[in-house]
């Protein structure tokens, strides 16, 4: 494994870990012994070329996908799996995933059911939440992404842009500890990546730990509390954002940032 430089920082308590995380597709190591924590409150931008292993790492810390070796730690216990690192069932591995929000490059909106419906049917799945509380928990959170207005409305109505704030009231109306983010604006045209970053940009204003997989570095720049760089599957370096961008101490990350310039 490459050496990885991580600068220190005030220490913060813990939400989300991964420890010698390894998974393989086939012959492809995707990711070789990954250590990464998220403490409350931050904001984790992963940065890397294709391939590099950070979506991946997401699903695993999603509990999307089993992994080969290592482990996932919320709240300082190990999930996925009972004490005898068997996986846990699925009604219980359902509800370790509702603590973790997840907004992909797709939407994934179900195109047959309204706005509404979309956002309140992991309440009811899930939560087996009442029909009332979950209308009203939807409504809450679709004001908050700026589409209070379009309850009703089903998905081909929306533009790509509407339909991703939507994927993350989804998220949110089931009160996550925190939000992994997927690329959420690669999929975009340009003249809506905007809206959606500003919908994240106040998430992590209120205080929302978030990890987040993009290629805006701006937003990298102006919300991230750390950034950090994949490659070949392993973490390479992982900095606050100016020490990250003005002087970065690995060559493989001056490389990175010398090609996206």
């Amino acid at each position: 494994m490459s050496e990885t430089t991580t600068t220190p920082r005030q220490t913060v308590k813990t939400v989300l870990e991964v420890r010698n995380l390894h998974k393989t597709y086939g012959n492809q190591e995707v990711l070789k012994g990954v250590d990464f924590t998220v403490g409350s409150g931050e904001v984790k931008v992963v940065l890397g070329r294709s391939g590099s292993g950070k979506s991946t790492m997401l699903r695993l810390m999603a509990l999307l996908e089993p992994l080969d070796a290592g482990e996932v730690i919320f709240k300082g216990k190990r999930i996925g799996v009972d004490a005898n690192n068997r996986p846990v069932r699925e009604r219980a591995l359902a509800r370790q995933r509702s603590e973790i929000g997840m907004v992909f490059q797709r939407f994934n909106l179900f195109s047959h059911l309204t706005v509404m419906q979309n956002v309140t049917l992991a309440q009811r799945l899930t939560r087996k939440a009442g029909a009332a509380e979950a209308k009203a928990r939807a409504a809450e959170m679709l004001d908050r992404v700026g589409l209070g207005s379009h309850l009703h409305h089903f998905p081909s109505e929306l533009s790509g842009g509407q339909q991703q704030r939507v994927a993350i009231a989804r998220a949110l109306v089931l009160n996550p500890s925190v939000m992994l983010f997927d690329e959420p604006t690669s999929a975009l045209d340009p003249e809506l990546v905007n809206d959606v970053l500003a919908v994240m940009e106040q998430l992590a204003a209120d205080g929302m730990t978030m990890v987040v997989v993009t290629h805006e570095m701006s937003f990298a720049r102006r919300v991230g509390t750390d950034v950090a760089l994949f490659d070949q599957g392993v973490l390479v370096e992982q900095a606050p954002p100016e020490e990250f961008f003005t002087n970065p101490q690995q060559e493989r990350t001056r490389n990175f940032l010398r090609h996206i310039h």
